[in-house]
């Protein structure tokens, strides 16, 4: 048996490794092959190409790119028509992987996205690629699954597998012992993100921030994890230029470490959000991409949704602050933080309740449910 899957960055390698364990549980004989990172490669895939291909997102900064990622898309589409697959498993990366199900669905492959694309937020007329051309879609979230059903579109929800493997109850204190912090100190991660492209566009003006919080709180400490050695490089750069003389402990990796090591974070919006809000800790959530990617998508409305973060449109209410675009500042970065900081016990503990009852609905045993959905299809 022969499963294609493709899946467009970290987030979806950790999913995709996970679902092909599960799977291979049940059936140690089949065979994977497509689009993976190392997570995946690790559970067993064997990669037709590297995952960085796919890592970049927004209109503008797709464009460089276009010309190889449509001959990229083309050539996998060939290969498995000449070679069919079982079924072929989407991970994500939907304007990579929607026309991709599309011509194989079409031509009697059996297809299957794993993660939702966010058209309950923005871009809503993706759902006209999907309708027909998927077999079967699986949610992450529940609320997504009613929006599939208004469109005649087969989904189920099968939990989030972070909710599953971090655990309800984080341990702060072993954290910091692991990653050789003080106990003391008040600390503030920072996530800056995991792309080029976020760290040139946000760890400016964090630094700048951090330059403003260390004159107001000399006393905390700051943490930030960097996904790889070309990320804290570019990092490092920054910081020479912009805090020299700031005392930042920079951590290879480790992100989810380094959170639960936290008081607080302040970090890049996007999956990290999701895993801050089960770590259970306070944060602040920016994001900005290029000005033409924000143009397009402020001149044709393309956001419908109430929230930008995934923990407050989970539950409903404004729990992470959001700074997007030109908001995105140092003073407005160090306002939010503080404001945060100097929230009462009481608003505290009710974030802590949200975050956590939340982490329960998302708690499903996901990767094995959405193998036995896969499994089902094969049948």
């Amino acid at each position: 048996m022969r499963i294609a899957i493709v899946a467009g960055e970290a987030s979806g390698d950790i999913l995709g490794s996970r679902l092909i364990k599960a799977l291979l549980q049940y059936h140690p004989d089949i065979k994977f092959e497509g689009i993976a990172g190392k997570e995946m490669i690790a559970a067993g895939c064997d990669t037709l190409y590297p995952i960085e291909k796919l890592s970049v997102m927004g209109f503008a900064e797709v464009l460089p790119r276009l010309i190889e990622l449509l001959s990229l898309r083309k050539t996998l589409i060939q290969r498995w028509l000449d070679n069919p697959p079982q079924l072929f498993i989407g991970i994500d990366a939907p304007d990579f992987n929607l026309k991709l199900e599309a011509s194989l669905h079409k031509k009697g492959i059996k297809t299957l996205h794993y993660v939702s694309p966010s058209i309950w937020a923005w871009r809503e007329g993706r759902v006209k690629k999907i309708k027909g051309n998927i077999n079967q879609m699986l949610t992450l979230f529940p609320f997504e699954v009613d929006f599939y059903k208004k469109h005649q579109i087969p989904a189920i929800f099968v939990g989030h597998p972070l909710a599953d493997e971090i655990p309800l109850q984080s341990d702060q204190q072993a954290a910091r012992t692991n990653l050789k912090l003080n106990h003391k100190q008040y600390t503030l991660a920072i996530l800056p993100g995991s792309r080029n492209g976020e760290i040139k566009r946000l760890a400016p003006d964090f630094l700048h921030a951090l330059r403003l919080i260390h004159k107001k709180h000399p006393d905390w400490q700051f943490i930030v994890p960097l996904v790889n050695k070309k990320i804290r490089q570019q990092f490092e750069i920054l910081q020479q230029k912009i805090a020299p003389q700031l005392k930042i402990h920079l951590i290879n990796g480790q992100s989810r470490e380094v959170m639960t090591a936290a008081d607080q974070i302040l970090m890049a919006s996007g999956t990290a959000v999701l895993e801050g809000m089960l770590i259970n800790r306070p944060m602040i959530a920016a994001y900005r991409v290029s000005g033409l990617t924000a143009f397009i998508i402020r001149r044709f409305k393309m956001i419908k949704s109430k929230y930008y973060t995934l923990p407050n449109n989970l539950c409903d209410q404004y729990l992470v602050p959001e700074l997007i675009q030109e908001e995105v500042t140092a003073n407005n970065l160090m306002q939010a933080v503080e404001i945060q900081f100097q929230q009462t016990p009481q608003q505290h503990e009710y974030h802590r309740q949200c975050f956590y009852q939340t982490h329960l609905q998302l708690r499903q045993n996901a990767s094995q449910k959405a193998a036995k959905v896969v499994l089902k299809l094969l049948e």
